[in-house]
């Protein structure tokens, strides 16, 4: 995106008539987000409702044992004894005004980020179904999904959001969520991950979903293993070293260092492990700054790529033994479970002694 951006729309104040038609406009285009929000409104319900009960059941004992105030017969225990549950519910009541009042500040933001891609030639979605792409993140769990999704239109193709999947069920159910940038490139190349350190859990422990062998660790010059572990297919090693060229890996410290990168196929991918503010123009700012150094570079750098093994340039593809790196076991995870066991196993050896 070699343009002027404006910003301006991001910065605007839409009417509540603007935001009210935009919202019913965008819930009737899409059944299944209309069916979302009919499900968040009967669960507010709900909980009003059973609030509301609660509530009852709690205060007319307390207006009651307020009422023998005087008379000699006042019991403070059934008064004190429903102060909790008045917490409770007016705690409750708090977050059901403070969730309403987040979901109109949420389409505000959706109506101002719709008009900023449309004056920069965008295609915007507040939410859409999950993308197929090839990276670690996708096509895992249940419920994916992306909110406050851009994409070009009659360009190279880049599209970047929000995206959400669900793991687990019942008690061990989690929701993980990204923001992801996504560039096609020209040219198929050897898998490639690029793990930030920044990011990276207990022991180092990486924050991505997928954990990769160590074998394909490969080390480069200078600081740049300070900010990322490369891994590369086995025998691609001088293949990575032809992309990741020192001027490249300057590029991504200075423009990507928090984030995780991955190259597979003719993709691009630039990972967060928290979504991205896309409602405020700094954000915007970093990504198409990322694109405009760390994807043009990419971009320039393999032109011209050819797999040794496959030998066509017009064929542009990678052999097998490149095209995916071999899946790892996550040490680090085992290590601090391994841990936290021998701990807690000895605490209740030493409360038996």
């Amino acid at each position: 995106m070699d343009r002027t951006i404006d910003y301006s729309p991001l910065f605007a104040v839409p009417s509540r008539d603007e935001v009210v038609a935009f919202r019913r406009a965008t819930l009737s285009a899409r059944p299944t987000a209309q069916s979302e929000q009919i499900v968040r409104v009967i669960t507010w319900v709900l909980g009003g409702l059973m609030a509301t009960v609660l509530g009852l059941s709690v205060l007319v004992p307390a207006i009651a044992a307020i009422a023998t105030v005087g008379s000699g017969q006042f019991d403070a225990t059934q008064f004190v004894g429903a102060v909790p549950a008045l917490l409770i519910i007016a705690i409750a009541a708090v977050l059901v005004v403070r969730a309403v009042r987040a979901g109109g500040s949420q389409w505000q933001n959706r109506l101002r980020m719709a008009r900023f891609a449309e004056a920069n030639g965008l295609h915007y979605e507040p939410v859409s179904i999950a993308p197929t792409y090839p990276g670690a993140i996708f096509g895992i769990g249940t419920s994916r999904q992306v909110t406050d999704h851009f994409r070009t239109t009659g360009e190279r193709f880049l599209d970047f959001g929000n995206y959400r999947y669900v793991t687990g069920s019942g008690k061990n159910r989690s929701t993980h969520d990204w923001g992801f940038l996504a560039l096609h490139l020209d040219r198929a190349l050897p898998h490639m991950l690029l793990d930030s350190r920044a990011n990276n859990g207990l022991l180092g422990a990486t924050n991505l979903p997928a954990v990769f062998s160590r074998e394909q660790v490969l080390s480069l010059e200078g600081d740049f293993n300070r900010y990322f572990t490369l891994y590369c297919p086995r025998q691609y090693e001088r293949d990575a070293l032809y992309v990741f060229t020192p001027d490249l890996m300057a590029l991504l410290i200075d423009e990507a260092a928090p984030f995780d990168v991955e190259i597979v196929d003719q993709w691009m991918f630039v990972y967060s492990a928290r979504p991205f503010a896309l409602g405020d123009p700094a954000t915007y700012q970093r990504l198409l700054g990322i694109v405009s150094t760390v994807g043009a570079k990419t971009l320039t750098q393999t032109d011209r790529y050819v797999d040794e093994r496959v030998g066509e340039f017009a064929a542009n593809l990678v052999a097998p033994q490149g095209q995916r790196l071999r899946r790892g076991v996550p040490w680090g995870t085992i290590i601090a479970l391994v841990s936290f066991m021998v701990l807690w196993l000895g605490g209740i050896i030493l409360s038996y002694r």
